[in-house]
């Protein structure tokens, strides 16, 4: 496998950073804009919120399986032919979300967007692997986020506007063009960035064999599973955010978008202090105090479920988790990626399933308590939080050697 020629020019860097953090914005766009129509789908449908709450969960689990599947594809056939297959895969799958006749249909077309989706998740952060020096990747993905984490802000905001105007079926025809734009934009501005390594296996048997290989990595177990723990306290929220704030906040849709947009606006400007203050803290150190804080905060958010119930705590609590996990989500992912370079395909996709397997489950436990009590999602988070700082801890004083690569 080859790198990317090192001397590539900034603006050259610039260009495929662009495409790829617009690309795998597709990602929260699928998530973010169909959040406020939640009831208009319920109602079209004769079912319950919770019951559209199953194509929320059946996302997560498409995207993470997706994920395992192409990385060693990409691995195999190379980032960029895989990436368009998958963008024609969603596509489709928007489509079908569109005509959908039942919340079945729409479930299961959900899972299939999430397919084509993961495509992009995978070949963005290995591209980056590919071209970027390891001590650069945590800020190249931090650069990454700032781009795609303006699209939590706007899709509900957006998502409530076209369901106001159109319907929410309009706003799946959205998310179909918007990936014909990606297409456009991947074929003709993204060079492929390794050479094709045809030795790959794809038999189940050896992927599998493969992947186990890269778990057993002290390094990549102890920073995937953190990771994948702080995204799935994200979710945790994610998942309530509706009920959360439409049912015991009484927001409108319109309202439930901006203040949605407004906790996204932490995500994103936690990612760009990020890459700012890696200039001054090793990227192990700066995780570990982060943990710490959002321990507490994790606890502040509980306490107030528990007792008080407040909306002025609620939403500075969240934003304020938010806003760290911006720090968190691009560490622990060039943490865990530190010790690969041929097999970055397949690490990063291991990555993506590890961080969605985690969506998948919490949102799965929310949408089975529909009430509009904080405790469930507040006790999610805190769990979730708790056991990524106790991985990191453990990870510190277990593993001296490891350490000591990661953080020299």
């Amino acid at each position: 496998m080859q790198h990317t020629d090192p001397s590539r020019n900034t603006r050259q860097q610039n260009i495929i950073l662009l495409v790829l953090g617009t690309m795998i914005a597709i990602g929260p766009l699928s998530i973010d804009m169909y959040l406020p129509s939640f009831e208009n789908i319920a109602t079209d449908f004769q079912t319950t919120k919770a019951q559209v709450g199953v194509s929320l969960t059946s996302y997560f689990i498409g995207i993470a399986f997706g994920q395992l599947a192409y990385g060693p594809i990409m691995d195999k056939f190379g980032r960029k032919v895989p990436l368009l297959v998958g963008l024609v895969i969603y596509i489709l799958s928007s489509l079908s979300c569109f005509y959908s006749p039942d919340i079945m249909w729409l479930i299961i077309s959900r899972f299939f967007l999430a397919i084509g989706a993961s495509a992009g998740m995978v070949a963005a952060k290995a591209v980056v692997r590919d071209i970027f020096p390891p001590e650069e990747v945590a800020r190249a993905i931090s650069f990454l986020m700032l781009i795609m984490g303006s699209a939590p802000i706007i899709a509900p905001t957006l998502g409530s506007f076209v369901i106001v105007h159109f319907s929410w079926q309009m706003i799946f025809m959205f998310l179909a063009f918007f990936a014909g734009l990606m297409f456009v934009s991947v074929l003709f501005f993204l060079p492929e960035s390794i050479t094709p390594d045809k030795t790959v296996e794809l038999k189940i048997k050896q992927v599998v064999f493969k992947y186990k290989g890269i778990m057993q990595d002290k390094i990549f177990l102890s920073f995937s599973l953190a990771g994948s723990l702080t995204i799935g306290a994200m979710f945790a929220y994610i998942s309530n955010a509706p009920i959360l704030f439409m049912d015991r906040f009484h927001f409108t849709e319109t309202q439930f978008g901006w203040m949605f947009g407004l906790n996204a606006s932490g995500l994103i400007i936690g990612s760009q202090l990020n890459r700012l203050v890696l200039k001054r803290f090793s990227t192990f150190n700066l995780t570990l105090k982060i943990s710490y804080i959002l321990l507490v905060l994790g606890v502040v958010l509980f306490l107030n479920a528990l007792f008080f119930s407040s909306f002025y705590i609620t939403v500075i609590s969240l934003f304020l988790i938010l806003f760290l996990l911006g720090f968190q989500n691009p560490n622990t992912t060039a943490l865990s990626l530190y010790p690969f370079t041929k097999r970055a395909g397949r690490a990063s996709a291991l990555v993506g399933c590890l961080k969605m397997c985690l969506g998948a489950v919490t949102s799965f436990i929310i949408s089975l308590y529909t009430g509009i009590s904080l405790v469930p999602m507040a006790l999610t988070i805190l769990v979730c939080l708790v056991l990524s700082s106790m991985l990191l801890i453990r990870f510190k004083r277990k593993e001296k050697a490891a350490l000591a690569l990661v953080n020299p």
